[in-house]
């Protein structure tokens, strides 16, 4: 498998998802479970990175798209609420 960092994100959270699975199977010794859990902690991690670079260029989009005003926090819970906004201005 390529380097984390060169991996697609959905693609490394395919790989992650398929290594909490491998891992809650009984037959695996512990050897290969410790291979497993090392490379999904890497996965994770790597994940995790990506996600706040996200959450940045968000932060970042939103601040040069609205000029001076105040820069709010990343917070996918909103991305619904955006169509239920413009039908209240409307």
């Amino acid at each position: 498998m390529a380097a984390p960092a060169e991996v697609k994100y959905e693609d490394a959270l395919r790989r992650l998802e398929k290594l909490v699975a491998d891992l809650e199977k009984p037959e695996l010794d512990l050897e290969t479970r410790l291979k497993r859990f090392e490379e999904g902690t890497k996965l994770a991690a790597t994940l995790l990175k990506r996600l706040e670079q996200a959450k940045k260029k968000v932060e970042i989009l939103v601040k040069h798209t609205v000029g001076d005003a105040t820069l709010e926090p990343f917070d996918d819970a909103a991305g619904g609420d955006a169509d239920e906004d413009d039908s209240t201005t409307k």
